[in-house]
């Protein structure tokens, strides 16, 4: 991690006998909640403390008015002597001076593709840097930002993957699951959940707040769908596709407990809105997961009777007016009968033979 490479350079430097009181690295790493990574390191200390910076940081006063905004748009050094009398121009050069430090200096921190970061130095020692220091930081740069950029991208390469795909289907990936057709058969507890009359909501509402509704729907049933070890697999559109593989202990238990807390989450999104309302189908069986697609795109999902029954579970509850459909097979398998309301045999569109059928309660 580039954690680790800087506090190790800031060790170095001190051990070299460099007058290093603090640093900064800032990193962006374009993760879906936000932007970057702020680690500071202050003499004294074997790690750094890591912040997270939201999106909207470069549009604050406090970025605006600052030595990173600077450094960052000339692509040049910025330093200040802190000593000096009177109010600093940057707040953070205040900031720094109460701290005790006497002299500061920014870098951007260059990578490819036009990635520009930031490292920061600050001493506490009378007469602040000399010049051989800021002969060594200039440098280190180019080694830094060479290492820095390898770590950034293995871990933006792991945050895109897990979000785009999920955690587990991302591990896979990662250690070369990436031929079309391969894959494992294995027995999952499936979990499919849409929301109703997402056509005539699109028609009706505008753009901004139909993501809304939308991005607060998957916030709802997905975050306990996670916490409580399933796999997110796909959004379809105003719907989602998730698993709870069976080789983890208390599976169809946890998957329960997601729906329960996912639809009472949902319920209290729209208390007074009828038009939002949604279903959810739940089914267990063996599944084929891995790689499908075309010869240039790839998708890592589950196919098999087993989704497909999932689906149609889902596709009843808009006729038999429950929220979430349960199989016999899951049922039986939970061994959750006393949480569900028997609704017997049905016929699911395009499958021969009726199946058990059961509501849960809410």
């Amino acid at each position: 991690m580039a954690e680790k490479v800087f506090v190790e350079l800031c060790g170095r430097l001190v051990r070299c006998g460099v007058a290093l009181s603090r640093a900064t690295l800032h990193l962006r790493v374009h993760h879906p909640q936000w932007l970057g990574t702020r680690m500071t390191w202050v003499r004294g200390q074997s790690t750094a403390n890591i912040q997270t910076i939201a999106y909207d940081v470069e549009a604050t006063v406090a970025f605006l008015r600052s030595p990173f905004q600077l450094a960052i748009v000339s692509g040049l050094r910025v330093r200040q002597n802190l000593q000096i009398v009177g109010p600093h121009h940057f707040a953070v050069y205040e900031e720094l001076k109460h701290a005790g430090h006497t002299d500061y200096a920014a870098w951007p921190l260059d990578h490819t593709q036009g990635r520009r970061h930031l490292l920061t130095f600050a001493t506490d020692r009378h007469g602040g840097f000399c010049a051989e220091e800021l002969e060594l930081f200039d440098a280190l740069l180019p080694w830094l930002s060479l290492v820095t950029e390898i770590r950034v991208k293995s871990q933006l390469a792991r945050t895109l993957l897990d979000t785009y795909v999920g955690s587990h289907a991302s591990a896979e990936v990662l250690r070369g699951a990436t031929r079309r057709g391969t894959g494992a058969t294995i027995n999952a507890a499936i979990l499919v959940c849409d929301l109703r009359d997402f056509t005539h909501l699109s028609d009706r509402l505008p753009r901004d707040e139909l993501i809304e509704i939308l991005n607060g729907f998957f916030d709802a049933v997905g975050e306990p769908i996670e916490q409580h070890g399933g796999e997110i697999l796909k959004f379809i559109g105003d719907g989602l596709l998730a698993v709870f593989p069976m080789d983890r202990p208390q599976a169809c238990m946890h998957l329960i407990a997601a729906v329960q807390e996912g639809y009472q989450a949902a319920s209290r999104l729209w208390p007074q809105d009828d038009r939002i309302r949604f279903g959810m189908g739940v089914h267990l069986g063996k599944v084929n997961y891995g790689n499908i697609g075309s010869r240039h795109r790839l998708d890592f999902t589950v196919i098999g009777s087993a989704v497909n029954r999932a689906f149609k579970l889902e596709a009843l509850t808009k006729r038999l007016r429950r929220p979430v459909l349960l199989s016999g097979e899951f049922v039986d398998a939970a061994a959750c009968h006393e949480q569900t309301e028997h609704l017997g045999r049905h016929v699911l569109e395009g499958i021969a033979t009726a199946v058990e059928v059961h509501a849960l309660r809410l």
